[in-house]
């Protein structure tokens, strides 16, 4: 029983053509030339001493910068969850088929997206100013007992309520787009199957839906994190903005304590940036051309190694 001979390597194919990719000086002259502007830039952060490195290293660890970067982290989460609700909530119901929702979710996105956050933060400041008491009775009528706002609202959850119903309005566009992206069929042979609509869209439309909303909502994470700078308009005095402030106002070194507070602020941003990579990652198995186009690479070249296909696949017929 003969075997088809293995096919010849593709080096040892006579007359076959060795393309060279031609010379790009232009690759080379631009690397100088961002080095170059490299080393100047570190040489200028190096010899200024406006920078003041040593203040930046005393006060990176200080025990207010640490705190202040608690209270931050404890705003972006708290608020981002409460966006995430309420901006869930308004999507559904920009997809209901009750205009009554319908508007008031639009009206809820039209007002929170079209004024500035800063805005909408001396707002919530000023609630207890605005409304001194919540009051539970007969309409018009006496009341049973009432409560004072300044009890139940401190500054930080007005920062929060601030900034999450701010956030939920960018949200909820991105969360209808997420649900929207998903085949209408799909919606429909859960229906066939005798599904309610909850139960679809949680077992269905939400974690496909999913791989369009991670990137946006990582982005908006990221900034919101930002964000909790203008917590100051509340004013909430916890956060790292105002806690590197106020040490540089102490100090009359401004310059090495904004430093501290933007590599605070990087290295924050890095380990978001790493767990929005994994999270898309997650969610986007299935659709991620990327590793397949590999495997599949990887497989062919497998196949033609071991040399079990015919060097011509199609056949000769005879006419």
């Amino acid at each position: 029983m003969s075997t088809s001979p293995a096919p010849a390597p593709l080096d040892a194919i006579p007359g076959r053509i060795r393309a060279k990719q031609s010379p790009r000086p232009g690759t080379w002259i631009s690397a100088v030339v961002v080095a170059l502007l490299v080393l100047a830039l570190v040489n200028f952060l190096i010899t200024n001493p406006v920078f003041d490195w040593a203040t930046v290293a005393t006060y990176f660890l200080d025990v207010k910068v640490v705190q202040g970067v608690g209270w931050t982290l404890l705003i972006t989460v708290a608020s981002m969850v409460l966006g995430t609700v309420v901006a869930l909530a308004a999507a559904v119901m920009r997809r209901s088929d009750n205009p009554v929702l319908r508007g008031v979710s639009w009206a809820y996105i039209f007002v929170f997206r079209g004024t500035p956050v800063y805005t909408q933060l001396v707002f919530w400041g000023l609630f207890t100013v605005i409304v001194p008491r919540l009051a539970l009775g007969v309409p018009f009528g006496p009341e049973l007992f009432s409560l004072s706002t300044r009890d139940l609202f401190p500054a930080l959850l007005a920062a929060i309520v601030g900034l999450g119903l701010n956030e939920g309005a960018y949200l909820a566009e991105i969360i209808r787009s997420g649900l929207n992206s998903v085949d209408r069929g799909q919606d429909e042979a859960a229906k066939a199957l005798g599904m309610g609509n909850g139960r679809i869209l949680r077992r269905i439309i939400v974690p496909q839906a999913m791989r369009v909303i991670i990137p946006p909502l990582g982005n908006e994470t990221i900034g919101m994190l930002k964000t909790t700078s203008l917590v100051l308009a509340v004013p909430f005095t916890l956060d790292l903005t105002f806690a590197t402030n106020a040490i540089a106002n102490k100090l009359f070194t401004p310059v090495p304590l904004l430093i501290v507070a933007a590599l605070w602020y990087l290295l924050i941003t890095s380990i978001l940036m790493v767990g929005q990579h994994y999270l898309e990652r997650y969610f986007g198995r299935g659709f991620d051309d990327r590793s397949g186009g590999r495997a599949t690479r990887g497989r062919q070249a497998a196949v033609t190694r071991a040399g079990t296909t015919p060097t011509n696949t199609l056949p000769e017929v005879e006419l």
